[in-house]
């Protein structure tokens, strides 16, 4: 059975802790919105019998916990629910975690939208609520990043991992499979430590993003695919060095061969690949 988790910056409540301690929190049979997420379809209707599909949205998550608080006594009861009440009234960085059966984290930011009504005179030392919850996003998101690095003295060097054989001593380039262990697309992050330059990542469909800009041999950019964001290793922003039209993209579920390279390099240069996978539901 998958366990639930609810944390913030600050605390975090186990919802099985009943179950291992004999006290705490408990989620109960009867959670809703735990499964598939719900669908918002458009179809386009014309003149003639049926209609056309025309795209998906997918819409956030709203779930139900029903759970029973379980206290030493009815003055430990009332510490645990005031614990949680201070937890749910976080507005900003409350995470809902699915802990699977091989002991996989996978997280959604949530904010709390109801619910919570307890009987004060239920019980000397627990007592039953249901919470309501909204997940911004449908997807789990592992905690856990998936990896490959290139290059460098710590690491593999570049053409242990690349198909391809460097077309000059200062240039690797080749191919690299990613494996992405969830069921829907992941977005990776490139870090490039230099020395470099005009790093080119081409993704599984042949889409092309290319760093035009130089990196020193103390020096690194960040590149996320999900976000579309551009950093050198002090936080500012290189856009500007993207070529034209440049192409973000994802890897998709199964295994994917992807395509990077980099010019003038020397043996402390490295490219460092992670992505997190993401799952519609986890059990």
């Amino acid at each position: 059975m998958v366990k639930l988790e609810l944390s913030t910056a600050s605390d975090s409540v186990n919802l099985s802790g009943v179950e291992t301690d004999g006290v705490g929190f408990q989620a109960l049979a009867g959670a809703t919105g735990l499964g598939l997420p719900q669908l918002s379809v458009q179809w386009l209707e014309g003149a003639g019998d049926g209609a056309a599909y025309r795209g998906r949205r997918v819409l956030p998550r709203d779930i139900d916990i029903p759970m029973d608080i379980v206290g030493r006594d009815r003055a430990h009861l009332s510490e645990l629910v005031t614990r949680l009440a201070r937890v749910l009234a976080t507005e900003n960085g409350l995470t809902l975690t699915c802990v699977d059966s091989a002991g996989g984290r996978w997280s959604t930011p949530v904010a709390w939208t109801g619910g919570g009504e307890i009987d004060p005179g239920s019980g000397e030392r627990d007592a039953q609520t249901t919470i309501t919850l909204r997940a911004s996003t449908p997807y789990f998101l592992a905690e856990v990043s998936q990896t490959v690095r290139i290059g460098g003295t710590s690491a593999a060097p570049f053409l242990s991992q690349l198909t391809a054989m460097p077309l000059a001593a200062s240039q690797a380039i080749g191919s690299v499979q990613l494996t992405n262990d969830g069921d829907t697309l992941a977005y990776p992050v490139f870090q490039v430590y230099g020395p470099g330059d005009n790093f080119k990542a081409i993704g599984p469909n042949g889409e092309t993003l290319h760093y035009t800009g130089a990196i020193t041999s103390t020096g690194s950019i960040t590149i996320d695919m999900g976000t579309g964001v551009v950093r050198d290793g002090s936080g500012a922003n290189v856009y500007r060095y993207l070529a034209t039209a440049p192409r973000f993209w994802s890897v998709p579920p199964g295994t994917s061969t992807i395509s990077v390279s980099l010019l003038n390099t020397t043996t402390a240069s490295r490219i460092v690949v992670s992505w997190r996978p993401r799952k519609w539901v986890v059990i």
